[in-house]
Protein backbone atom coordinates (compact mmCIF):
# COMPACT_ATOMS: atom_id res chain seq x y z
CA UNK A 1 0.00 0.00 0.00
CA UNK A 2 2.53 2.22 1.81
CA UNK A 3 5.67 1.24 -0.48
CA UNK A 4 4.64 2.36 -3.81
CA UNK A 5 3.65 6.15 -2.76
CA UNK A 6 7.19 6.32 -0.59
CA UNK A 7 8.99 4.68 -3.96
CA UNK A 8 9.93 1.53 -1.65
CA UNK A 9 10.85 -1.82 -3.44
CA UNK A 10 8.68 -3.68 -1.01
CA UNK A 11 7.30 -4.06 3.11
CA UNK A 12 10.50 -2.87 5.13
CA UNK A 13 8.36 -3.90 8.58
CA UNK A 14 7.01 -6.88 8.18
CA UNK A 15 6.36 -8.71 11.42
CA UNK A 16 7.37 -12.13 10.09
CA UNK A 17 10.65 -13.49 10.49
CA UNK A 18 12.50 -13.01 7.27
CA UNK A 19 16.39 -13.73 6.97
CA UNK A 20 16.92 -11.19 4.35
CA UNK A 21 16.07 -8.32 6.78
CA UNK A 22 18.69 -9.96 9.35
CA UNK A 23 20.29 -6.89 11.63
CA UNK A 24 23.56 -7.69 12.95
CA UNK A 25 23.50 -5.98 16.19
CA UNK A 26 26.31 -6.94 18.89
CA UNK A 27 24.25 -9.42 20.59
CA UNK A 28 22.87 -11.15 17.09
CA UNK A 29 26.75 -10.97 16.07
CA UNK A 30 27.49 -13.21 19.15
CA UNK A 31 24.49 -15.48 18.49
CA UNK A 32 25.67 -16.08 14.99
CA UNK A 33 29.08 -16.37 15.46
CA UNK A 34 28.34 -19.26 17.87
CA UNK A 35 25.43 -21.04 15.85
CA UNK A 36 28.05 -20.72 13.14
CA UNK A 37 30.61 -22.74 15.42
CA UNK A 38 28.36 -25.05 16.39
CA UNK A 39 27.75 -25.94 12.52
CA UNK A 40 31.80 -26.59 12.05
CA UNK A 41 31.49 -28.88 15.52
CA UNK A 42 28.75 -30.97 14.43
CA UNK A 43 28.00 -32.27 17.61
CA UNK A 44 26.40 -31.02 21.07
CA UNK A 45 23.47 -28.68 21.87
CA UNK A 46 23.49 -24.69 21.06
CA UNK A 47 21.12 -22.42 23.25
CA UNK A 48 20.02 -19.55 21.99
CA UNK A 49 17.41 -17.39 24.01
CA UNK A 50 15.44 -13.75 23.80
CA UNK A 51 12.52 -12.19 24.49
CA UNK A 52 9.17 -12.82 22.08
CA UNK A 53 10.10 -10.77 19.18
CA UNK A 54 14.06 -10.62 19.53
CA UNK A 55 14.83 -12.10 16.06
CA UNK A 56 15.63 -16.04 16.91
CA UNK A 57 13.97 -17.15 14.50
CA UNK A 58 15.09 -14.63 11.81
CA UNK A 59 18.68 -15.42 13.15
CA UNK A 60 18.07 -19.02 12.23
CA UNK A 61 16.73 -18.67 9.18
CA UNK A 62 19.68 -16.72 7.94
CA UNK A 63 21.72 -19.18 9.19
CA UNK A 64 20.39 -22.03 7.40
CA UNK A 65 20.57 -20.45 3.94
CA UNK A 66 24.25 -20.20 4.50
CA UNK A 67 24.48 -24.13 4.99
CA UNK A 68 25.85 -26.48 2.46
CA UNK A 69 23.29 -28.75 2.03
CA UNK A 70 25.00 -31.83 0.51
CA UNK A 71 26.99 -31.55 3.59
CA UNK A 72 24.00 -31.00 6.53
CA UNK A 73 20.36 -31.67 6.40
CA UNK A 74 18.79 -29.08 8.75
CA UNK A 75 15.22 -29.94 10.00
CA UNK A 76 13.05 -27.15 12.00
CA UNK A 77 10.39 -27.73 14.30
CA UNK A 78 7.95 -25.42 16.56
CA UNK A 79 7.41 -26.99 19.95
CA UNK A 80 3.56 -26.49 20.82
CA UNK A 81 3.76 -28.16 24.13
CA UNK A 82 4.98 -31.74 22.41
CA UNK A 83 5.55 -34.39 24.84
CA UNK A 84 8.52 -37.21 24.18
CA UNK A 85 6.55 -39.50 22.38
CA UNK A 86 5.33 -36.78 20.17
CA UNK A 87 8.51 -35.23 19.70
CA UNK A 88 10.30 -38.06 18.25
CA UNK A 89 7.50 -38.09 15.37
CA UNK A 90 7.89 -34.58 15.03
CA UNK A 91 11.57 -35.19 14.71
CA UNK A 92 10.98 -37.91 12.33
CA UNK A 93 8.35 -35.94 9.92
CA UNK A 94 10.40 -33.09 10.24
CA UNK A 95 13.20 -35.12 8.67
CA UNK A 96 11.16 -36.32 5.96
CA UNK A 97 10.59 -40.07 7.66
CA UNK A 98 6.86 -41.95 6.79
CA UNK A 99 6.67 -43.32 10.27
CA UNK A 100 2.57 -43.62 9.85
CA UNK A 101 1.88 -45.63 13.76
CA UNK A 102 4.90 -47.05 14.44
CA UNK A 103 5.79 -47.65 17.67
CA UNK A 104 8.46 -45.83 20.26
CA UNK A 105 11.12 -48.06 19.63
CA UNK A 106 10.60 -48.56 16.12
CA UNK A 107 10.64 -44.58 15.71
CA UNK A 108 13.73 -44.34 17.54
CA UNK A 109 15.42 -47.12 15.28
CA UNK A 110 14.03 -45.41 11.89
CA UNK A 111 15.75 -42.24 13.12
CA UNK A 112 18.82 -43.92 13.89
CA UNK A 113 18.87 -45.78 10.67
CA UNK A 114 18.35 -41.99 8.75
CA UNK A 115 20.46 -40.69 10.53
CA UNK A 116 23.27 -43.49 9.86
CA UNK A 117 22.76 -43.31 6.15
CA UNK A 118 23.27 -39.61 6.14
CA UNK A 119 26.56 -40.06 7.87
CA UNK A 120 27.63 -42.84 5.00
CA UNK A 121 26.74 -40.34 2.66
CA UNK A 122 29.18 -37.74 3.93
CA UNK A 123 26.43 -35.51 5.52
CA UNK A 124 25.06 -34.68 8.75
CA UNK A 125 21.77 -33.81 10.63
CA UNK A 126 21.11 -31.07 12.22
CA UNK A 127 17.78 -29.97 14.40
CA UNK A 128 16.61 -27.17 15.16
CA UNK A 129 13.69 -26.78 17.54
CA UNK A 130 11.85 -23.34 18.09
CA UNK A 131 9.70 -22.73 21.32
CA UNK A 132 11.84 -25.09 22.70
CA UNK A 133 10.89 -23.37 26.74
CA UNK A 134 7.57 -25.59 26.26
CA UNK A 135 9.41 -28.69 26.00
CA UNK A 136 8.13 -30.95 28.70
CA UNK A 137 11.48 -32.25 30.77
CA UNK A 138 10.70 -35.51 29.09
CA UNK A 139 10.80 -34.69 25.99
CA UNK A 140 13.54 -32.77 26.79
CA UNK A 141 15.66 -35.46 28.00
CA UNK A 142 14.40 -37.72 24.96
CA UNK A 143 16.42 -35.09 23.05
CA UNK A 144 19.61 -35.70 25.05
CA UNK A 145 19.24 -39.21 23.99
CA UNK A 146 19.00 -38.89 20.41
CA UNK A 147 22.27 -36.84 20.73
CA UNK A 148 23.71 -40.29 22.03
CA UNK A 149 23.52 -41.63 18.59
CA UNK A 150 26.95 -42.15 17.04
CA UNK A 151 28.67 -44.01 14.03
CA UNK A 152 31.63 -44.83 15.57
CA UNK A 153 33.40 -41.88 17.12
CA UNK A 154 31.40 -39.41 14.98
CA UNK A 155 27.85 -37.85 16.37
CA UNK A 156 24.93 -38.40 14.15
CA UNK A 157 22.64 -35.48 15.11
CA UNK A 158 23.36 -31.89 16.41
CA UNK A 159 20.42 -29.91 18.16
CA UNK A 160 19.83 -26.09 18.63
CA UNK A 161 17.55 -25.02 21.26
CA UNK A 162 15.70 -21.52 20.51
CA UNK A 163 13.65 -20.20 22.94
CA UNK A 164 12.18 -17.50 25.29
CA UNK A 165 14.34 -16.83 28.17
CA UNK A 166 12.43 -19.16 30.65
CA UNK A 167 14.23 -21.73 28.70
CA UNK A 168 17.35 -20.76 30.83
CA UNK A 169 15.67 -21.60 33.92
CA UNK A 170 14.16 -24.95 32.30
CA UNK A 171 18.10 -25.86 31.72
CA UNK A 172 19.48 -24.54 34.96
CA UNK A 173 17.30 -27.20 37.17
CA UNK A 174 18.91 -29.77 38.00
CA UNK A 175 17.15 -32.31 36.22
CA UNK A 176 18.83 -31.25 33.23
CA UNK A 177 22.75 -31.34 34.39
CA UNK A 178 23.41 -34.23 31.82
CA UNK A 179 21.54 -31.99 28.95
CA UNK A 180 23.66 -29.17 30.23
CA UNK A 181 26.72 -30.64 29.64
CA UNK A 182 26.10 -31.24 26.13
CA UNK A 183 25.54 -27.23 25.39
CA UNK A 184 28.73 -26.05 23.53
CA UNK A 185 27.82 -23.03 23.33
CA UNK A 186 24.49 -20.43 24.54
CA UNK A 187 23.80 -16.93 24.24
CA UNK A 188 20.59 -14.39 25.06
CA UNK A 189 19.80 -11.78 22.74
CA UNK A 190 18.37 -8.75 24.41
CA UNK A 191 16.92 -5.49 23.55
CA UNK A 192 18.56 -3.01 20.94
CA UNK A 193 20.20 -0.20 22.54
CA UNK A 194 19.19 3.16 21.44
CA UNK A 195 21.32 3.55 18.74
CA UNK A 196 21.33 0.50 17.44
CA UNK A 197 17.24 0.97 17.05
CA UNK A 198 18.19 3.87 14.41
CA UNK A 199 20.56 1.89 13.22
CA UNK A 200 18.20 -1.48 12.53
CA UNK A 201 15.56 0.92 11.17
CA UNK A 202 17.76 2.43 8.23
CA UNK A 203 18.71 -0.98 7.66
CA UNK A 204 15.61 -2.25 7.02
CA UNK A 205 14.77 0.84 4.96
CA UNK A 206 17.85 0.37 2.82
CA UNK A 207 16.94 -3.50 1.93
CA UNK A 208 13.67 -2.12 0.18
CA UNK A 209 15.80 0.87 -1.69
CA UNK A 210 14.80 3.28 0.63
CA UNK A 211 16.33 6.89 -0.43
CA UNK A 212 15.17 9.08 2.15
CA UNK A 213 11.68 9.48 1.55
CA UNK A 214 9.97 10.00 4.06
CA UNK A 215 12.67 11.44 6.35
CA UNK A 216 12.38 10.83 10.35
CA UNK A 217 12.99 13.42 12.62
CA UNK A 218 15.91 13.11 14.98
CA UNK A 219 14.47 12.74 18.07
CA UNK A 220 11.73 10.16 16.73
CA UNK A 221 14.60 7.17 16.86
CA UNK A 222 14.87 7.84 20.96
CA UNK A 223 11.06 7.78 21.49
CA UNK A 224 10.96 4.51 19.35
CA UNK A 225 13.06 2.99 21.69
CA UNK A 226 11.68 3.95 24.73
CA UNK A 227 7.99 2.97 23.17
CA UNK A 228 9.28 -0.72 21.86
CA UNK A 229 11.82 -1.53 24.61
CA UNK A 230 14.53 -2.28 21.87
CA UNK A 231 12.74 -5.54 20.79
CA UNK A 232 12.89 -5.68 16.76
CA UNK A 233 9.09 -6.70 16.44
CA UNK A 234 7.68 -4.07 18.53
CA UNK A 235 9.90 -1.56 16.11
CA UNK A 236 8.23 -3.23 13.28
CA UNK A 237 5.32 -2.92 14.23
CA UNK A 238 5.57 0.63 15.52
CA UNK A 239 7.07 1.66 12.37
CA UNK A 240 4.61 -0.11 10.12
CA UNK A 241 2.21 1.90 11.58
CA UNK A 242 3.78 4.90 11.58
CA UNK A 243 4.15 4.37 7.46
CA UNK A 244 0.68 3.78 7.10
CA UNK A 245 -0.15 6.92 9.29
CA UNK A 246 2.27 8.85 7.12
CA UNK A 247 0.82 7.43 3.63
CA UNK A 248 -3.20 8.13 4.64
CA UNK A 249 -1.93 11.62 5.34
CA UNK A 250 0.07 12.23 2.48
CA UNK A 251 2.80 13.18 4.47
CA UNK A 252 6.92 12.40 3.57
CA UNK A 253 8.53 13.49 7.12
CA UNK A 254 7.75 11.75 10.07
CA UNK A 255 8.26 12.93 13.69
CA UNK A 256 7.46 11.81 17.51
CA UNK A 257 4.60 13.40 17.57
CA UNK A 258 3.46 11.12 14.52
CA UNK A 259 4.55 8.31 17.31
CA UNK A 260 2.35 9.80 20.23
CA UNK A 261 -0.21 9.57 17.76
CA UNK A 262 -0.17 5.83 16.75
CA UNK A 263 0.52 4.93 20.27
CA UNK A 264 -2.91 6.13 21.36
CA UNK A 265 -4.48 4.80 18.28
CA UNK A 266 -3.05 1.26 19.45
CA UNK A 267 -3.94 2.05 23.02
CA UNK A 268 -7.59 2.99 21.65
CA UNK A 269 -8.48 0.08 19.58
CA UNK A 270 -7.08 -2.60 22.15
CA UNK A 271 -6.84 -0.76 25.36
CA UNK A 272 -4.84 -1.80 28.17
CA UNK A 273 -4.64 -4.42 30.55
CA UNK A 274 -7.38 -3.08 33.40
CA UNK A 275 -5.23 -3.47 36.01
CA UNK A 276 -2.09 -1.98 34.49
CA UNK A 277 -3.99 1.24 33.51
CA UNK A 278 -5.23 1.70 37.17
CA UNK A 279 -1.16 1.30 38.53
CA UNK A 280 0.02 3.42 35.83
CA UNK A 281 -2.52 6.22 36.37
CA UNK A 282 -1.03 7.73 39.09
CA UNK A 283 2.28 7.62 38.09
CA UNK A 284 1.48 9.33 34.49
CA UNK A 285 -0.55 11.85 36.16
CA UNK A 286 3.14 13.29 37.06
CA UNK A 287 4.58 12.83 33.53
CA UNK A 288 2.33 14.43 30.94
CA UNK A 289 5.12 15.24 28.24
CA UNK A 290 6.00 11.32 28.62
CA UNK A 291 5.56 10.50 24.76
CA UNK A 292 4.77 6.92 25.71
CA UNK A 293 3.53 5.86 28.94
CA UNK A 294 4.61 2.22 30.77
CA UNK A 295 1.35 0.69 31.04
CA UNK A 296 1.22 1.27 26.73
CA UNK A 297 4.35 -0.27 26.26
CA UNK A 298 3.37 -3.84 28.16
CA UNK A 299 0.07 -3.58 25.85
CA UNK A 300 2.44 -2.62 22.55
CA UNK A 301 4.78 -6.06 23.69
CA UNK A 302 1.60 -8.51 24.90
CA UNK A 303 -0.79 -7.84 21.62
CA UNK A 304 1.27 -6.83 18.42
CA UNK A 305 0.35 -9.97 16.94
CA UNK A 306 -3.43 -9.34 16.91
CA UNK A 307 -2.34 -5.35 15.66
CA UNK A 308 -0.93 -7.06 12.12
CA UNK A 309 -3.94 -8.75 11.56
CA UNK A 310 -5.51 -5.79 12.02
CA UNK A 311 -3.11 -3.47 9.75
CA UNK A 312 -3.68 -6.48 7.17
CA UNK A 313 -7.76 -5.79 7.49
CA UNK A 314 -7.44 -1.58 7.35
CA UNK A 315 -4.90 -1.91 4.40
CA UNK A 316 -7.48 -3.71 3.05
CA UNK A 317 -10.07 -1.46 3.12
CA UNK A 318 -8.33 1.86 2.43
CA UNK A 319 -7.10 -0.36 -0.98
CA UNK A 320 -10.86 -0.01 -1.48
CA UNK A 321 -11.78 3.70 -0.44
CA UNK A 322 -8.40 4.75 -3.12
CA UNK A 323 -9.27 2.66 -6.10
CA UNK A 324 -12.97 4.09 -5.84
CA UNK A 325 -11.73 7.87 -5.12
CA UNK A 326 -9.81 6.94 -8.32
CA UNK A 327 -12.23 5.36 -10.39
CA UNK A 328 -14.46 8.23 -9.13
CA UNK A 329 -11.62 11.25 -10.60
CA UNK A 330 -11.31 9.44 -13.91
CA UNK A 331 -15.35 9.63 -14.32
CA UNK A 332 -15.15 13.50 -13.50
CA UNK A 333 -12.85 14.18 -15.09
CA UNK A 334 -14.45 12.89 -18.81
CA UNK A 335 -17.30 14.72 -17.66
CA UNK A 336 -15.72 18.16 -17.52
CA UNK A 337 -14.41 17.21 -21.05
CA UNK A 338 -17.66 16.21 -22.49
Amino acid sequence: MYESFFGLGGNPFRLSPDPAFLFESRGHSKAHAYLRYGVSEGEGFIVVTGEIGAGKTTLCQALIRELDPERVVAATLVSTQLEADDLLRAVAIGFGLAVGELEKTQLLEAIRSYLIGLAREGRRALLIIDEAQNLSARALEELRMLSNFQDGDRSLLQCFLLGQPELRTIMRAPAMQQLCQRVIASSHLGPLDPDETGAYIEHRLRNVAWRGDPSFDADLFKALHQASGGIPRRINGLCNRLLIRAYLERSHRIGARDLQQVVAEMRDELGPPPAQAAAAAPAAAGQPNNPVRPFVMSAIAARLDALERNVKVVTELVRGVVAREQNAGRLGGRARRT
